[in-house]
């Protein structure tokens, strides 16, 4: 009887098993079979929405449905998260994760309405966007290593700017000043725009920011490059080192964007989608709009992202204890 009984319960065990499963495993075979919704965590126009809208059309002729830009903006794109870490787990809405949002948040805010690990499912890694480190031609330095010499000089002397408190431009230069020994002054702007105009009229001395709003000044002698961000040189500055050949081996602060589903999407979806954006990617017309606008495509793995958004997270969360760096 007893031997009966436990048969019972686990033939009622697996057939709800299969009820559960089975239109999960239905759903994804056929997918998709209506739009699908891509939230972008910001306003439309910035550079997050390029990167969103970018390979979205190439997706939708080859998926065959509709990729749907939703921007919603707030709470510096932490409600876009969080829309999406509560949505159905369908695959029928994904969320542009940003560095700010998955990798600096989690440390920063202390009631964050979302777990960048738990609430969500990892595509893929779109592209990172390395920083330029700029000084005014004045400034008398050539090198990161000879800036770091100045700062330790005559402290808080060089001023840096960078588009806003926590930003990663904020957080590098604190970076800086607590492995190195620096001693440079953070000076938080809205945005990069009013830092560039104070940076090339010698009211601050350092900007830690995007090529785009640089490259003009850099060009005409006014500001000078001593080093980007990324792991490898940048093909728009390439006789500028990186931080890694100057100071860091392996150093790597660069913005970033990525892919992120609903946590508990089939993983057939995840799938399906990363070969989507890596076909789109790969195509010459969104390559080029993405590189001239100065990322550098990475298009990974579910897998690798996961692994990679756990390093981010632990390395910034050094960084914001040190720094001590308080949300505005």
């Amino acid at each position: 009887m007893k031997h009966s009984k436990f048969i019972r319960q686990k033939l009622i065990s697996l057939v709800s098993l299969a009820v559960c499963v089975l239109p999960l495993l239905s759903m994804a075979q056929t997918y998709p079979t209506r739009p699908i919704r891509f939230v972008v965590p910001f306003a439309p126009g910035g550079n997050a929405d390029t990167t969103a809208r970018a390979p979205s059309q190439k997706m939708s002729e080859s998926l065959g449905q509709q990729i749907v830009i939703d921007n919603r903006s707030g709470a510096n794109g932490n409600i876009g998260m969080e829309i999406v870490a509560h949505a159905p787990p369908d695959g029928y809405s994904m969320v542009l994760g940003y560095i700010a949002n998955v990798a600096i948040a989690p440390s920063l805010v202390s009631h964050l309405p979302y777990d960048p690990i738990r609430d969500f499912e990892p595509v893929t890694l779109i592209a990172t966007a390395p920083n330029v480190i700029a000084v005014n031609a004045n400034v008398n330095a050539r090198s990161m290593k000879e800036l770091i010499a100045l700062s330790k000089l005559n402290p808080r002397m060089i001023n840096f700017s960078s588009a806003g408190v926590a930003s990663i431009g904020h957080l590098t230069g604190e970076y800086f000043n607590s492995a190195l020994g620096a001693s440079f002054t953070h000076v938080p702007y809205k945005g990069s725009s009013q830092g560039v105009i104070d940076l090339v009229a010698g009211q601050i001395q350092m900007l830690i920011g995007g090529f785009s709003s640089v490259m003009p000044h850099l060009k005409s002698g006014r500001l000078r490059a001593l080093a980007v961000t990324g792991l490898n040189r940048s093909s728009a500055l390439p006789d500028v080192p990186t931080v890694a050949e100057s100071l860091v081996p392996n150093f790597e602060a660069t913005a970033w964007y990525a892919v992120l589903l609903p946590a508990k999407t089939p993983k057939t979806i995840g799938l399906r989608l990363q070969k989507e954006f890596f076909k789109a990617l790969s195509n010459t017309e969104v390559k080029h709009r993405l590189e001239s606008a100065g990322y550098d495509i990475v298009a990974n793995s579910p897998d690798e992202l996961a692994t990679y958004i756990r390093a981010e997270i632990l390395k910034w969360s050094k960084v914001v204890k040190t720094s001590g760096a308080k949300p505005d």
